[in-house]
C-alpha cells in the first residue's frame, strides 16, 4: 500500500513539474504514472550501481555528482517511456531537483495528516 501512496505522490510530483519546466514534455497522466514507475525501476536496480561506480568523484565532490546521477536517471527514463521528452541534460537536472523538492512537500503533507 505504501508503495502505491508514493507511486502516486511521484506521479502528481512529475505531472506539476512538467508544467514548470518548460523542457519537459509528459503526453497524459497515464504517461506520468509509467514516468514514475520506471523512475522507481532504474532507482532501484541502476542508481545503486552508478553511485558505488562512482565513490571517488562523488566524495570528491562532497556528494554533489549525485545530482547529476539524478539527471542521468531521467534521461534515461526519457529515452526509455514514450510520451516523455526531456529537452537536454541541463533540463533533466532541474527537473530532478524540482521533482525532489515538490515530492518532499507532498510527503510531509501526508505524514501530516495521518498523525
Amino acid at each position: 500500500m505504501n508503495f502505491l501512496v508514493q507511486l502516486i505522490i511521484s506521479t502528481l510530483a512529475i505531472i506539476i513539474t512538467s508544467f514548470i519546466l518548460p523542457g519537459v514534455h509528459i503526453d497524459s497522466a497515464i504517461t506520468g504514472l509509467l514516468v514514475a514507475a520506471v523512475l522507481s525501476l532504474l532507482n532501484t536496480i541502476v542508481k545503486p550501481i552508478l553511485v558505488v561506480l562512482t565513490i571517488p568523484i562523488t566524495v570528491f565532490t562532497l556528494g554533489f555528482f549525485l545530482l547529476v546521477i539524478n539527471a542521468l536517471i531521467i534521461m534515461m527514463t526519457s529515452n526509455l517511456v514514450k510520451g516523455f521528452k526531456v529537452d537536454g541534460f541541463w533540463t533533466a537536472f532541474l527537473f530532478s531537483i524540482i521533482l525532489s523538492l515538490i515530492t518532499s512537500v507532498f510527503t510531509m503533507l501526508g505524514e501530516k495528516k495521518s498523525e
